[in-house]
């Protein structure tokens, strides 16, 4: 039996999910959640094969799940659900060893399939993604800048950004223009924006 953890927020779309793999003989859903900041103790009790995780969750994202999964219960395979609006994100979900990535309209056969190639040892990505992946390239952004769009995005002003993060608030002025500058964005608004519909942040 592959044992399976799923972790999406959408009640509805946790549910649909458990249904579906439940139908299927050759797995057991050992765990649902609604939060990403619970997966890793979940999982450290229940001990999955696979986690099936929403790339956005309250607490914790799904690619900061999959690397907190990756280093302390390496034994399970992370597969991470999106949609093809944020391709920038296929490339984070590579650097942090996850080992699917479907996207949320797939047939429904897809998961299924996916969570048993990922069981096995295979890397499952959709190939739609990866051509978008492509076209849109890895992040112009540094760390750094990314760092200071996500802290900005939150609202806070520039001094709580800077004290947050530990800048001068200069610096994290000269952050935001070289990300508005680096991205082609009319704003710090449309640079969030753009970084966000791209993955990048």
């Amino acid at each position: 039996m592959i044992r399976v953890l799923i972790a999406e927020d959408m009640h509805m779309i946790r549910g649909a999910l458990v249904a579906l793999l439940s139908l299927e003989e050759d797995m057991e859903v050992v765990a649902e959640l609604d939060r990403g900041d619970a997966v890793v103790e979940t999982a450290l009790r229940v001990r999955p094969d696979v986690a099936v995780l929403d790339i956005d969750m309250p607490g914790l994202d799904g690619l900061s799940v999959a690397a907190q999964l990756h280093e302390t219960l390496p034994d399970c395979r992370a597969l991470v659900l999106t949609g093809l609006s944020q391709p920038g994100n296929l490339l984070r979900a590579l650097k942090v060893h996850v080992r699917g990535f479907i996207v949320k309209d797939a047939p429904a056969g897809t998961l299924a399939a996916g969570v048993r190639r990922v069981a096995a040892g295979e890397r499952v990505i959709d190939p739609e993604l990866v051509a978008v992946a492509l076209e849109t390239g890895s992040s112009p952004l540094t760390a750094r800048e990314g760092d200071v769009l996500r802290a900005a995005d939150s609202g806070l002003p520039t001094e709580e950004i800077a004290r947050t993060l530990a800048l001068s608030p200069a610096t994290v002025r000269n952050y935001l223009s070289n990300a508005i500058s680096k991205v082609g964005g009319r704003n710090r608004i449309d640079t969030i924006r753009i970084a966000k519909d791209a993955g990048w942040i």
